[in-house]
């Protein structure tokens, strides 16, 4: 099989795509595959070092602003339809895959010109601007949440597969999870709350963290907090300034970041975090109770829309970021933790939205 494609911008728009690709690779070991981002995306790290090839093109986001600058984007975008014809009558490819974001929007209307098909995933539950603006044109739109469904309803065929991520749901024994707690100077004897932002951190959670950790409210449960490799030094020196060392704070383990993500999720009693897509079909995976702090500034407020998946079915409490304070966070972790029989309830109903086998449906889809 010869495929292309268009992944760009965030890991929430490469990670499926290199999880498709990989799946592709898996079942026919020949296929070629070719990458298209941008100079400036983390595809440029990403891609490569998955082993794909990468053509950059020179195109950009929409932004509802009027202006010079945003008007020449808007072209410059529009010109890399005919760069991408040219790459197509080159390349050949059997299908053209776009894993939502801007750069879908050149590529996939250059693969309908030579009649190539075109294929669209949707992490979000609330669809992007490029993947509503292509879904009438796509062969097909696969989708990572049932909500989506209803809110593509001029594309021509849209399929649930759920969203590829590499976080799933293991056993963990009462040895190991001590065991890992114990590496992490910390114990079972107590509830522990997983807490992240995103692989560079959220301010206002790191925040209202570093507010109940330095008042000592954590008295009742065990705090995991990535706090980003950026924030990471900014916690520590205000940790500092307060008289408590960052690797010595009792109930508490501050890191930069996590890099075994799928243990880690699987030992813990809850988590605190964002409501990226792929965060959301994490906490599905593993099925654990979570507390969502979408990031107010995601783009038409997907992230709100993304935990309301995981809420409406009782397993997930939302704080919207205006809202989240210190004593307000505190206080629903410290409501949701004293019951540990409904956290397990809570979990069980995560666990009823994950989708199994998502990259062998993306693949059939694919072939079909």
């Amino acid at each position: 099989m010869k495929v292309i494609i268009a992944a760009a911008g965030t890991g929430g728009h490469i990670n499926p795509g290199l999880a498709i690709a990989n799946k592709i690779k898996e079942k026919e070991p020949n296929s070629e595959i070719l990458f298209v981002g941008t100079n400036r995306g983390l595809e440029n790290d990403l891609v490569p070092r998955a082993g794909y090839q990468l053509k950059q093109i020179n195109a950009y986001g929409f932004n509802r602003q009027i202006s010079i600058d945003n008007f020449k984007k808007i072209v410059q975008t529009f010109r890399c339809v005919g760069e991408m014809r040219k790459t197509i009558k080159q390349f050949h490819p059997d299908v053209v895959i776009g894993t939502g974001g801007y750069i879908c929007v050149p590529v996939g209307l250059a693969a309908k010109k030579e009649r190539v098909p075109l294929i669209l995933h949707e992490s979000n539950a609330f669809p992007g601007v490029a993947v509503k603006m292509l879904a009438k044109k796509a062969n097909k739109v696969l989708v990572g949440f049932e909500d989506a469904k209803t809110r593509l309803s001029k594309a021509k065929k849209v399929v649930v597969t759920g969203t590829p991520t590499k976080v799933k749901k293991q056993q963990v024994s009462e040895l190991q999870k001590k065991q890992m707690l114990q590496a992490l100077g910390l114990n079972d004897s107590k509830p522990i709350i997983l807490c992240f932002g995103g692989s560079q951190g959220a301010k206002t959670i790191n925040e209202s963290l570093m507010k109940i950790i330095l008042e000592g409210k954590n008295d009742t449960y065990q705090i995991i907090w990535a706090a980003g490799p950026a924030q990471y030094e900014v916690t520590k020196q205000k940790l500092a300034e307060n008289q408590m060392d960052i690797e010595s704070i009792p109930n508490v383990k501050i890191v930069p970041y996590i890099y075994n993500m799928e243990e880690v999720m699987n030992m813990v009693d809850l988590v605190v975090c964002r409501s990226g897509a792929m965060t959301i079909t994490e906490v599905a995976n593993v099925g654990k109770p979570a507390i969502f702090i979408p990031f107010p500034f995601a783009t038409e407020n997907h992230q709100e829309y993304n935990a309301k998946v995981l809420e409406k079915v009782g397993a997930a409490k939302i704080i919207l970021d205006k809202n989240l304070t210190a004593e307000i966070l505190d206080k629903q972790i410290h409501d949701m933790v004293k019951d540990k029989q409904k956290l397990l309830q809570m979990g069980q109903k995560a666990n009823t939205i994950a989708i199994p086998n998502v990259e062998e449906k993306i693949y059939q889809e694919l072939k079909n």
